[in-house]
């Protein structure tokens, strides 16, 4: 098992973390989060957690929790990650629309896009604000973003326009990941990548009801099936920390027992500001196929 940890970048940094909370900046605003995982003591004294922009108080689980500013912080603000430029904002769900964890993931995925050549095809299934697909856009692919919200998708969108990329280099989908699956498939269409970040619990458009563990599986099989022969790659990433990486590694393992290539398996996560600890965040498994490493 790995553990890919993002040391941050110009726009993102963790700041300290304990106590069942991180403090983090996301371009210039700095905010105070929730985050279980993070069970020692904090590192820097209360002055400086006193110095967020915004503190994140209550559940997110239930849509209980609300943010609570100090002074007039931006309803959004551009954050830079390499290429492109997104907006920030404070979701109800304590996100911020960036999961800069998710950095090692996206840098090998443009690395692979870019070295083709021909135009690569990607696939973002639950692609929320588009960081990923602008990204792989940057790189040349032909993107497919597939989410089930529409609110995710215009947001997504305006990513799209502050990052100045052509309007064709992304296809923008409002769907149930399960059923978007399924009709490429009886299309007969692949994929050179497939990126997978599903939802522990979710409702599609129509009200389809997904659960992470039981619906998981036949999705991931979809998945396989769209896999183009030629170099391809899926990247699954789990915010189910009380799972196993182990687990959506055998998952994986058995989904693509007949493709070959090479499988890494393990955990997601961002070191504080100035080499301190590492904060698990999520769970990942990552395939390449032959021609790829991982």
């Amino acid at each position: 098992m790995r553990v890919l940890v993002t040391e941050g970048f110009e726009d993102y940094r963790l700041i300290d973390s304990g106590g069942g909370r991180k403090l983090e900046r996301f371009g210039t605003v700095l905010v105070d989060r929730p985050e279980a995982q993070a069970i020692w003591s904090r590192r820097l004294p209360d002055g400086r957690w006193s110095m967020a922009d915004a503190v994140f108080a209550g559940d997110d689980e239930d849509e209980s929790g609300r943010w609570r500013y100090r002074g007039s912080p931006p309803d959004s603000w551009p954050m830079r990650i390499g290429p492109i430029t997104v907006l920030c904002r404070f979701s109800p769900f304590r996100h911020m629309g960036v999961f800069p964890e998710q950095l090692p993931h996206w840098e090998w995925m443009s690395a692979a896009l870019a070295e083709r050549r021909e135009r690569p095809r990607l696939l973002n299934l639950f692609g929320y604000t588009g960081v990923a697909s602008l990204l792989a856009a940057a790189a040349g692919a032909e993107v497919t973003h597939v989410d089930a919200s529409k609110k995710a998708v215009a947001w997504a969108k305006q990513n799209q326009e502050q990052s100045a990329l052509d309007l064709r280099s992304v296809r923008w989908i409002v769907e149930d990941a399960r059923k978007f699956v399924g009709r490429e498939a009886r299309r007969g269409r692949t994929y050179h990548g497939i990126l997978v970040d599903p939802p522990k619990f979710g409702r599609g458009p129509n009200g389809e009801v997904w659960d992470l563990f039981e619906d998981l599986p036949e999705l991931l099989r979809g998945c396989a099936a769209l896999l183009d022969g030629s170099r391809p790659f899926l990247i699954l990433t789990v915010y189910a920390l009380r799972a196993s990486a182990l687990s959506f590694d055998n998952l994986m393992r058995e989904v693509l027992a007949s493709r070959g290539g090479s499988f890494a398996s393990g955990e997601l996560a961002v070191r504080e500001e100035g080499g301190g600890r590492a904060l698990a965040t999520s769970l990942f498994t990552h395939w390449a196929g032959d021609g790829l490493r991982v």
